[in-house]
């Protein structure tokens, strides 16, 4: 399968001459966004598929990073994302995770090269794409900052992180069906579950990608970030965001995400019990007894995560 032709099942719109950082999109809409990957410090060079920084005490920013091939997302890439993310859950200095892509594409998909030769007993056997549930095991808050094409595997990655930014540009989608398959990682149970049996059954069925206003509108995302300047400021945003998250108590943020979490995949009864568990625990905490004693003296609380 040719490079044009994977993108056109994607309902990516290429006017393919190259896929340099300098090609555009076809889309009248997007015509004048041009790809460019954020330069950076990292502390990660033996990441070939990610940029790591840290832009702000306490913010982890993860940046996919295949740009030739839009950040589609392969094994490879796959295996990293999921040590970087280990790696940060298990660092005392990191409160809270950004994972972006670039203004062109969060990530356009699974790479469909990789894909097109396997056959049933190496997917079943080999448990292929069972991995991309990993991110699910992180106890740290994530916030996906998206710009540009998140469509299927990059729809599903965006639908696995706890918060989800996107900018005007961003165009949501799970395009499988036109490759002859359905979602497999997690597309048609996540999307169900946020915008409805309904809205879910027309998105898988007919491959239809949709904007960042329908998915603010749904609730697939919690806002659009709008530009200043022509400048993108989702990213910038997503890291404000972290940042205010990461000066509370990560106890009590990890114990928020656990009872949030609770409450989308279990009964009411059930997610109500989780949350009066994890509300009383707290109380055995240090930053508990800090955070009520500073909100009595009326100073800002200290908190020691602990």
């Amino acid at each position: 399968m040719s490079v044009k032709s994977s993108f056109s099942a994607l309902n990516i719109p290429l006017r393919v001459s190259s896929l340099s950082t300098k090609s555009r999109l076809s889309s009248p809409s997007l015509s004048r966004l041009t790809f460019t990957v954020r330069s950076m410090t990292t502390g990660s060079s033996h990441y070939e598929n990610l940029l790591i920084s840290t832009p702000h005490s306490g913010v982890e920013l993860i940046t996919l990073n295949r740009p030739k091939a839009l950040n589609a997302l392969n094994s490879a890439l796959f295996v990293e994302l999921n040590e970087a993310l280990k790696k940060a859950d298990e660092d005392a200095n990191v409160g809270a995770i950004v994972i972006t892509g670039s203004d062109r594409a969060f990530a356009a998909g699974a790479d469909i090269k990789e894909m097109k030769d396997k056959e049933y007993s190496d997917v079943y056997k080999n448990k292929f794409l069972e991995n991309w549930t990993l991110i699910s095991t992180i106890r740290k808050p994530i916030i996906a900052a998206v710009s540009g094409y998140a469509l299927g595997g990059g729809c599903e990655l965006a639908l696995m992180c706890d918060i989800i930014l996107a900018s005007p540009t961003a165009i949501f989608g799970q395009p499988e069906i036109n490759l002859g398959v359905i979602p497999g990682g997690g597309g048609t149970q996540r999307l169900a579950r946020i915008v409805g049996k309904s809205r879910a059954m027309e998105l898988t069925l007919t491959g239809r990608n949709f904007s960042a206003v329908e998915a603010e509108r749904w609730g697939v995302v919690s806002r659009i970030v709008e530009p200043v300047e022509g400048k993108q400021k989702v990213v910038d945003e997503a890291v404000e965001m972290g940042k205010l998250i990461a000066s509370k108590g990560q106890i009590s943020v990890q114990a928020g995400k656990e009872a949030v979490n609770a409450a989308y995949e279990s009964t009411l009864t059930e997610g109500l019990k989780v949350e009066r568990r994890l509300f009383h625990g707290l109380f055995a905490t240090k930053d508990q007894k800090e955070g009520m004693t500073a909100f009595a003296e009326k100073r800002q609380p200290n908190f020691t995560h602990q």
